[in-house]
């Protein structure tokens, strides 16, 4: 499986995303949609009713995007063995968004460079669910930032621990479950209920990979030569800050390799949003962080392979 691995992750490195390969997580979210619209016809807009509605999308969401390709390799592998090797290969590298991740984030750091603040406004609209259209340069930044640290464990640290576990089906399993925290697991009117059982699944399946991301994105930080000293006394200081167990792990070391304060008040869906800050604004957060909270992303991820690599035989 570890070779599998290493060609998922060199060939991610390499291709990312081509707008022209449909991604399977499409299928999943689409799947979601449909299964939510179902579930709200049969059970009562209750809080019960709303959080067994909620319980029966994570099965039925979770299952089939383990089973289906499980079975998909296996009749493959039935035609022959190379044939179920290249296609749970080719899903590995699917499931894994470093390099989407690196490329999206750099569009909004080009922006910024041509200052085109409106550009970068909508640039980063497509990464965040925040609202963007009255963000300052250096928000635009520190939300660019939060989402590749935030990001390091859900597409890419935590992916490939399942993946080393059970291959490209438990990848797109622990997939449904991030993209189900993604599509229901707010705090809303519409999902306070309903996305209780997505948003907690979530929680226990990144519990370890977001500390491991953020304990491996503090020796990244001394290895990219940023403050690693920093990484580390906001990492061990912060990151159980977020009323979300996971999400300030790597945010917490990010902002203190960088010397700058992350978090704080933001407005989603034109309602204020009060979050802790994280960090130390030692300075103020320019567009140059962009490119650093890359470096350090993939300096981690490196790191997780490779720890990875030690672990499971090849």
């Amino acid at each position: 499986m570890m070779i599998k691995l290493i060609l998922a992750f060199v060939l991610d490195a390499l291709l990312g995303d081509p707008v022209w390969l449909y991604h399977p997580i499409r299928v999943i979210g689409k799947w979601i949609s449909l299964t939510e619209k179902f579930l709200r016809q049969y059970f009562p807009a209750n809080l019960w009713g709303e959080r067994m509605a909620g319980v029966f999308l994570t099965i039925l969401v979770v299952l089939p995007s383990f089973g289906l390709p499980a079975g998909i390799i296996f009749m493959a592998g039935k035609l022959h063995p190379w044939l179920a090797y290249v296609l749970e290969v080719f899903w590995m590298y699917q499931i894994l968004a470093m390099k989407c991740l690196k490329v999206e984030a750099l569009k909004v750091y080009d922006a910024l460079a041509h200052q085109d603040i409106a550009l970068a406004r909508q640039r980063l609209s497509w990464l965040v669910g925040r609202d963007t259209v009255n963000l300052s340069e250096e928000e635009i930044v520190k939300a660019t930032v939060e989402t590749v640290a935030e990001n390091t464990t859900d597409g890419v640290i935590a992916p490939m621990l399942f993946m080393a576990i059970g291959g490209a089906p438990l990848g797109f399993a622990y997939k449904a479950v991030n993209t189900l925290d993604s599509m229901v697991g707010y705090r809303n009117d519409k999902y306070r209920y309903f996305g209780t059982a997505s948003a907690r699944t979530d929680d226990v399946v990144n519990f370890i990979p977001a500390r491991l991301g953020g304990g491996l994105m503090v020796i990244a930080a001394f290895l990219c030569r940023y403050d690693a000293s920093g990484a580390w006394r906001c990492f061990v200081r912060d990151r159980n800050k977020h009323l979300s167990p996971n999400s300030a792990q790597t945010e917490s070391a990010c902002a203190g390799a960088l010397g700058i304060q992350l978090g704080g008040t933001h407005d989603y869906f034109g309602k204020p949003v009060e979050k802790p800050t994280l960090g130390d604004e030692k300075r103020q957060a320019g567009p140059e962080d962009i490119r650093r909270a890359n470096r350090l992303m993939v300096v981690t991820s490196i790191l997780c392979l490779t720890l990875i690599g030690f672990v499971w035989p090849l």
